[in-house]
């Protein structure tokens, strides 16, 4: 198996890769883009050569400039992406950079629920042009998708060696049949002078609101930045000047063709298929619907892959994660695996045709563009460039991105509502998630380990209360060796009185960085009573009942702890001892008076809790050896009652 710096090296084998995993999504945007542009509109070489300078100058400012040059540098450890961002700014303690990472989550996880749709629908309408008595290809689309859905759960590794081929071959396609066109109408390439660009946005009636389908061109430039660490900046910047060519090669051929169509009065349907030979369409169909399968597949990988890293972050509702194949990365979410398919499912059946997706694409990715603009400012500040450069970037791109953005707000009606309103649903559970996590938090007690040594050691030698277990875990929030959580001293002395021979308390950190563990222990009572710290990164699956197991056995090797069991009916015998972990569920006080808005955002938490993976689970704990106690939380000062006594 490829190590993930083997995959990181610049090689013919990882540019390869690349194409297969990293460009789908901008790959297949031929198939729709210029159809976007001149629906609903006179056909006239204005509006076309305006519309193409527009696609051309948008691929080279924001997918190349901003994404592909810029945004690849500013990588944590190799990966990308909203989340990798927010890591490298969130070490100097600025709260306001949250809000940006989790806007740009929802809205590109939001926008995922159409492009699987728009891609497969836009290809297989070319059956139509086969089969012109075919009225609909939505039965076609669904089964599609419903097949692809359903093997999510087997993992990629199967076919993920076939990716890069037939994205080769389907790069070459478009780039052929797009050369052909533009060496029978070379009079397409005035487009390059950004004059037909400014000509339509200023001059032409309604010009700038096309801005919004002329957007659809760079919706993968996002996703392109979150794979980063799949393959590597170098990998990726290689073929992306390949995926450029032919891009470029495909958006003036289609163009050169509806110049001449503009001529000889021919009927247009789709450019992109009109341009293919009649006896070439069922083969280009067939590897059309083959790339934006694949595009398709990465999406649904980056999804996961988007949402593991929330939840890593503790900004996701826990859901269960799985690893179908040993391929590095591969992950499997159940349960976002069914929502993203039930969501694509909605759309196909609310828009039915790619043109009425086309009208409500785009909306919610303009505002992750945003969102990582503003994040790359605060870097490139943190990195301390030159004030001036930062201006200059700033001031360009939020210029751009926010034309684009106020042109994308024409599709609210005609269905951009419809991923508006995920994204507000999304980002509104993650908000609800950080402030209450940043709730408990500020109110959670830390006390001085040190004030309850002695305490612990009596209750060691109380034979009077029943022993818990030989082996007491306890998962802390606090993170150092000297203080403890107010509750779990709660739990142990005040609950009910937990009587044990070994006492642990494990704290766990999730490290900015994406890869790697480490741990350290220090004892607080020699050989009874002991601080656990684990550090996992956030792209590290979280097995702590593993991880302790091997820290235990480590302990025992160098004689630090004793593990055969402590009742002396079982040690006569040498067997192991047990152990019991509590987990505990902070609960706010019934006494406490809360504003609206907390009680807002505990009703919310608890009902986001229900309906997410248990706590034991998200980390890995036997669930046999688990006990969950709920232990009140203070917010704020208990109510004041007036009591006489009579």
């Amino acid at each position: 198996m490829s190590s993930k710096n083997d995959l990181h090296k610049l090689s013919a084998g990882g540019t390869l890769i690349t194409l297969g995993i990293i460009f789908g999504d901008i790959g297949t945007s031929p198939l729709y883009v210029l159809s976007a542009i001149i629906h609903g509109q006179t056909l006239r070489p204005e509006l076309i050569l305006g519309g193409l300078s527009c696609v051309f100058w948008t691929l080279l400012l924001v997918t190349t400039f901003k994404y592909v040059y810029l945004a690849l540098n500013a990588d944590n450890k190799g990966e990308g992406g909203i989340f990798a961002l927010y890591a490298l700014v969130r070490r100097y303690k600025i709260e306001w950079t949250i809000y940006p990472a989790i806007i740009g989550c929802a809205t590109l996880i939001a926008d995922g629920f159409i492009t699987p749709p728009i891609s497969i629908s836009s290809a297989v309408e070319g059956i139509q042009l086969i089969f012109p008595e075919l009225t609909s290809v939505v039965p076609i689309v669904i089964i599609i998708l419903t097949a692809l859905f359903i093997f999510q759960q087997f993992g990629t590794k199967i076919v993920g060696s076939i990716f890069g081929p037939v994205m080769v071959v389907w790069f070459s396609m478009i780039a052929v049949l797009g050369g052909i066109q533009i060496l029978k109408h070379p009079s397409v390439l005035q487009a390059l002078n950004p004059y037909w660009a400014i000509r339509l946005l200023a001059i032409e009636p309604g010009g700038f609101w096309l801005l919004g389908a002329v957007f659809l061109c760079t919706t993968g430039g996002e996703a392109l930045y979150s794979d980063l660490g799949h393959c590597g900046k170098q990998n990726i910047r290689v073929s992306w000047v390949f995926v450029l060519f032919c891009l470029l090669i495909s958006y003036f051929g289609q163009s050169a063709y509806l110049l001449n169509c503009v001529d000889t009065g021919c009927n247009i349907g789709t450019p992109f298929y009109d341009i293919m030979p009649k006896w070439f369409l069922p083969y280009g169909v067939a590897i059309a619907t083959m790339a934006t399968i694949i595009a398709s597949q990465a999406l649904i990988t980056g999804c996961f892959t988007l949402v593991n890293e929330a939840m890593k972050m503790k900004l996701w509702p826990n859901m269960k994660v799985l690893y179908p194949t040993a391929l590095q990365g591969q992950i499997y979410i159940p349960g976002m695996n069914w929502i993203l398919y039930a969501g694509c499912i909605a759309v196909v059946f609310l828009f039915q045709k790619a043109s009425a997706m086309e009208a409500a694409y785009g909306l919610a990715i303009t505002l992750n563009m945003l969102m990582t603009t503003t994040m790359m400012i605060y870097w490139f500040l943190l990195k301390r460039k030159p004030v001036i450069v930062v201006i200059a970037f700033a001031v360009f791109f939020f210029v751009i991105e926010g034309a684009f953005f106020v042109s994308n707000m024409l599709k609210f009606t005609h269905g951009g509502w419809f991923t508006f309103l995920l994204a507000i649903v999304l980002f509104s559970a993650m908000l609800i998630i950080y402030q209450a996590r940043k709730l408990r938090a500020k109110h959670l007690e830390f006390v001085k380990i040190k004030d309850y040594v002695e305490p612990l050691k009596d209750l060691m030698k109380d034979e009077s209360i029943a022993k818990e277990a030989n082996n007491l875990v306890y998962m802390s929030m606090a993170n150092d060796k000297s203080h403890i959580d107010s509750n779990i001293i709660y739990s142990i002395f005040r609950k009910r009185p937990k009587r044990a021979d070994i006492y642990w308390f494990v704290h766990v950190e999730i490290a900015d960085e994406p890869y790697g563990v480490a741990y350290s222990v220090d004892p607080i009572i020699p050989g009874r009573c002991f601080f656990v710290h684990l550090q996992f990164g956030f792209k590290v699956e979280h097995k702590v009942n593993l991880m302790f197991k091997k820290i235990v056995e480590d302990m025992v090797k160098k004689g630090e702890v004793d593990q055969i069991s402590h009742y002396p009916s079982l040690r006569k015998y040498n067997m192991p001892a047990d152990f019991k972990f509590i987990l505990l569920n902070s609960r706010v006080a019934i006494d406490d008076a809360l504003t609206p808005i907390e009680q807002f955002i505990v009703k919310g938490y608890r009902f986001i809790k229900k309906i997410s993976l248990s706590t034991a689970e998200d980390f890995g704990l036997e669930l046999t050896n688990v006990e969950e106690e709920k232990v009140p939380i203070r917010i704020k000062n208990p109510t004041e009652i007036k009591l006489q006594r009579v």
